[in-house]
């Protein structure tokens, strides 16, 4: 199979030297790229993480060109990226693992004199007058005010652009994390979330299950708990049952 993995975090750019991003480091895409190729899989990983797969070989010396390593940095980068693959990789399965900002930075703003935010109330006041607040851009937004506010506006879901307008028409596995759900709320979820995507499979953890175990699924018409370990290896058997049975039926 031709195999698209992504990986690592996203950053989103505040200026040119401050970003926010997330704490997730692509181990679980490195796992299952590096399974991938152990396989004998055609494999392109897309990771912000790239020494997570130092143990790869290097493409100039792999002489049957199986892996290709592709860095980024941004929520940007990885779209473009993505949507390049898509429609030139000609890939049988895409797993969406990376960690991509849900949020994007939509400004930085400091208060004007006399402006303040009122903890209590939750309003903005100013004596006098109306709240004023002045945008601050430049390539290195000054330490010197004593309080900004940055402004986060909601990220489009890229997990949701590989069907359309993207075109994917190979088998796609989603990953999802959530924090504090019980297992039955965890897999609900999931299973509603995968279905908005359009993709065959899902994974879902929790935050505090996430070192431990992961739901697979749907497989035979329910969710399995993988251990942590095992996940790379029964996702890459997973799909390529899954791939087997659409070529027979094709």
């Amino acid at each position: 199979m031709n195999i698209l993995v992504t990986a690592g975090n996203t950053q989103a750019p505040i200026d040119r030297v401050r970003v926010v991003t997330n704490i997730f480091t692509g181990k679980t895409g490195a796992n299952i790229a590096r399974t991938a190729w152990a396989r004998g899989h055609r494999v392109t990983i897309l990771t912000s993480h790239p020494e997570t797969l130092t143990d790869l070989p290097d493409p100039a010396s792999d002489s049957d060109r199986r892996v290709t390593v592709v860095p980024y940095q941004t929520f940007d980068d990885l779209a473009g990226l993505i949507q390049k693959e898509i429609k030139t990789g000609g890939y049988d399965v895409a797993f969406h693992s990376a960690a991509v900002s849900d949020y994007l930075s939509a400004g930085v703003y400091a208060p004007e004199p006399g402006t303040f935010f009122n903890a209590r109330t939750k309003y903005w006041e100013r004596r006098g007058n109306a709240p004023a607040m002045a945008e601050h851009r430049g390539g290195k937004i000054s330490s010197r005010e004593p309080e900004l506010w940055f402004r986060m506006v909601r990220a489009p879901k890229l997990i949701d652009r590989f069907r359309n307008p993207w075109g994917f028409q190979g088998l796609l596995v989603k990953f999802k994390l959530e924090v504090g759900l019980s297992d039955t709320e965890l897999v609900d979820i999931a299973e509603a979330s995968r279905t908005t995507s359009g993709a065959d499979l899902m994974v879902a953890n929790t935050l505090e299950g996430s070192a431990h175990s992961a739901f697979i699924g749907p497989l035979d018409g329910r969710y399995d708990r993988v251990p942590r370990r095992e996940l790379a290896d029964r996702l890459v058997l997973t799909v390529e049952h899954m791939h087997r049975a659409r070529v027979q039926h094709e």
